[in-house]
């Protein structure tokens, strides 16, 4: 599953990269790799508070990923309402949402049997 062009470790260090550098809350990785039938390897996931920060997370992430390793998400949803913004690099998912709607949906509970590593920022 994992594209020759590069691995999901390094991309997931550029996503994180990115949800820093415009101030995403509580980013979590969730590896999934010892999973049955998971769809990803890893899911990346945060939030932010407001519709112009999620749309900002997700634009510095895609401009760090492009610029890096020249890897554009397979696909991109969630723009419209910018509550929950999905950007589906094939083996590494991320997730910005708005806070209240990371609340309700609860991904961390839902694959609570992925290996969580919360990320804390470098200063």
């Amino acid at each position: 599953m994992t594209p020759d062009i590069y691995e999901s470790e390094e991309l997931t260090s550029l996503i994180i990269q990115g949800m820093e550098d415009t101030k995403a809350k509580n980013i979590i990785i969730l590896d999934l790799q010892d999973i049955d039938h998971a769809i990803t390897n890893y899911f990346v996931i945060c939030h932010g508070s407001s519709k112009p920060q999620l749309e900002a997370i997700a634009d510095s992430i895609v401009e760090k990923t492009v610029k890096n390793l020249k890897a554009k998400p397979w696909h991109k949803e969630g723009f419209e309402n910018a509550e929950w913004i999905l950007l589906d690099y094939v083996d590494v998912v991320v997730h910005i949402f708005r806070e209240d709607r990371r609340e309700f949906y609860q991904l961390e509970k839902l694959w609570a049997d992925a290996n969580i590593t919360h990320h804390h920022y470098k200063e």
